[in-house]
């Protein structure tokens, strides 16, 4: 009807879901004008179903007078309330801000990189350019002997040290006096290059946590098994990994002590051959080596990976499980100590061998004799490991874990 505030609608059948224009119409009535508010296009008492079987007659909307429907902007907006024209101030203000803001791109930080791995050389310099002053005053180079001991060693005893070699001596002491230190760069690229060459992961891993058991510490802080040789029992695992002659040797040790009945913890059996070798240095042992080369720290390097190969042969040949670490221990360090030029010959043998393999033959250690395997009931049960490293300096009593 002309001059009526008519009704648009816009049906679709497929649906059934009708979009009403929002406007006030007028209803003429026998010749009144009756005025109904509309919403969204409904009456009040108007019934849809009115308009659902095409019984009015309905006009189709254009599509630019659709975005003005309150019902179509409801619906878009997942049924929510339309937005009111003006917005708080703090919404206009948050807006504002995050226009401003610039457009952040992500960085991948030095510290988010792996850690480089470290070489002993490296480490060793580290110390060397550190001044331990403080820690060179509680070493313990030697062997204190009174009396008829003192006079039966001189005539009797290995040779002493010669004077140009006493600062590389002591600075290998002050080494196992020296505690981790989580404040250190080198400390810290020590342990994680340790890890990497034992594991082959690619990452670092956390400082503290269960994975430093999975190489043999026996905790979650490596720091607490350093008590009995310091920073100098790291030192030595990372000559151990980090040198392309004893790699293979290491990876061969840390498959053994990952065996189901002849496990033993890997780090803490290492620190223990450092312990033998500090011991045997103390005790004035590799004296005569290292005056032959005239180096100190090469020479305890190779006698450590030399009693390293020792127990690590008598280990896997006899056979031993963690509940005989303490009598294998105690053997290993005696006959070290007794024999330390034996014990370095066999070490270059080994590793010569290695460099040249022989595929027609293999022979045994010659200084491994044939003793019997323990009997399978000892095997699988769970045994607290022993181990050398708080040994008096007089080598008496058993031997004992850290």
């Amino acid at each position: 009807m002309e001059g009526d505030s008519g009704v648009t609608a816009h049906t679709e059948g497929l649906n059934g879901v009708f979009h009403h224009e929002c406007k006030e119409t007028e209803e003429l009535t026998n010749g009144h004008s009756n005025h109904k508010p509309v919403m969204n296009g409904l009456m009040p008492g108007h019934s849809v179903k009115e308009h659902g079987n095409g019984s009015s007659v309905l006009k189709s909307l254009p599509i630019s007078a659709l975005k003005q429907n309150g019902l179509l902007q409801s619906l878009a907006a997942g049924g929510k309330q339309p937005k009111t024209e003006r917005e708080s101030a703090d919404v206009e203000q948050a807006r504002e801000e995050w226009e401003a803001l610039e457009s952040i791109q992500p960085v991948v930080s030095e510290e988010s990189s792996p850690t480089p791995l470290i070489s002993f050389n490296e480490a060793l310099q580290h110390f060397q350019t550190t001044d331990l002053g403080e820690l060179l005053k509680k070493i313990h180079p030697t062997i204190r002997r009174t009396g008829l001991a003192t006079f039966t060693h001189f005539l009797f005893g290995p040779p002493r040290l010669h004077r140009e070699l006493l600062e590389e001596r002591d600075l290998v002491f002050a080494i196992a006096q020296c505690s981790l230190d989580n404040s250190q760069a080198v400390h810290l690229r020590v342990l994680q290059t340790i890890y990497k060459r034992l594991t082959g992961s690619k990452l670092d891993c956390p400082r503290f946590g269960t994975h430093w058991e999975n190489v043999g510490f026996q905790g979650t802080d490596p720091a607490t098994d350093l008590r009995g040789t310091g920073f100098l029992g790291l030192m030595h695992a990372l000559y151990l990994v980090m040198d392309p002659e004893t790699l293979p040797l290491a990876r061969d040790i840390f498959k053994l002590s990952q065996h189901p009945t002849q496990n033993f913890p890997f780090c803490v059996m290492s620190i223990n051959m450092t312990c033998i070798a500090l011991h045997a240095l103390r005790e004035e042992a590799l004296s005569k080596e290292c005056n032959r080369r005239q180096q100190v720290v090469g020479v305890l390097n190779e006698f450590y990976v030399a009693t390293f190969l020792h127990l690590y042969q008598l280990w896997k040949s006899q056979q031993k499980t963690i509940s005989d670490s303490g009598f294998v221990l105690k053997e290993v360090e005696l006959f070290a100590k007794k024999n330390p030029k034996q014990m370095l010959r066999r070490l270059d043998v080994f590793l010569r061998e290695r460099r040249y393999p022989d595929p027609t033959a293999q022979r045994p250690s010659p200084c491994l004799g044939r003793r019997g395997a323990r009997s399978e009931g000892t095997r699988g049960k769970e045994m607290h490991f022993t181990g050398v490293c708080e040994l008096p300096l007089n080598m008496e009593g058993e031997a004992r874990l850290i």
